[in-house]
């Protein structure tokens, strides 16, 4: 068994490979919305594993956005990380590029890669409130901004909706759910 780093250990690293605010607080973001669900999904002696999954999850992103997972592998081998955080973080860009076949198996995998892509999407549709906040934000919202494909075009909504697939819910219950998870860390992310 390899080394898991601690919340604190898992930042440190992530900053050493991301020096944008934005990556950073996305990590952050995807780090307190995985220890929300763990929580929810009855695995709360296990959120801090899988908040430091969320928190790594795009550590090689900034760097190398076209060998993304296959650069952070290497990286988190050669640091003799766990394979269990390899293996989740490789996960949740399943069939991303050619040689990305490590399908999510593990519920937690299965949340990261349903709520890595929806974060992003239900974030920028926050930033368009008059409050930029998701503490006011309705289901209804979102799934407005969901089905306008150039609003965060970036945000891939099949990969939200084959995500929702893989862990058995329905759409409306991902997002709402997602919602109320990234209200639970949003305090610590706006102090970045």
């Amino acid at each position: 068994m390899g080394k898991i780093p601690n919340r604190d250990e898992a930042w440190e690293l992530l900053c050493q490979y991301n020096q944008d605010a934005f990556h950073r607080k996305h990590a952050k973001t995807v780090g307190g919305v995985l220890r929300w669900y763990a929580q929810q999904l009855g695995y709360a002696d296990e959120a801090e594993f899988w908040e430091v999954v969320g928190i790594l999850h795009d550590l090689d992103f900034e760097q190398y956005p076209q060998q993304h997972c296959i650069k952070e592998r290497e990286i988190l081998t050669q640091l003799g990380v766990d394979e269990r955080i390899i293996h989740a973080v490789v996960s949740h860009a399943y069939q991303l590029h050619e040689g990305l076949d490590t399908a999510p198996e593990h519920t937690m995998e299965k949340v990261l890669f349903a709520t890595d892509e929806l974060t992003g999407l239900i974030g920028a549709a926050a930033l368009m409130r008059p409050s930029k906040s998701v503490a006011d934000m309705e289901l209804k919202s979102v799934k407005k901004k969901f089905k306008d494909k150039k609003f965060a075009a970036g945000c891939s909504r099949e990969v939200i909706e084959q995500g929702a697939q893989m862990l058995g819910w329905e759409l409306d219950d991902l997002i709402s759910q997602t919602i109320l998870a990234m209200r639970s860390c949003e305090a610590e992310v706006n102090a970045l």
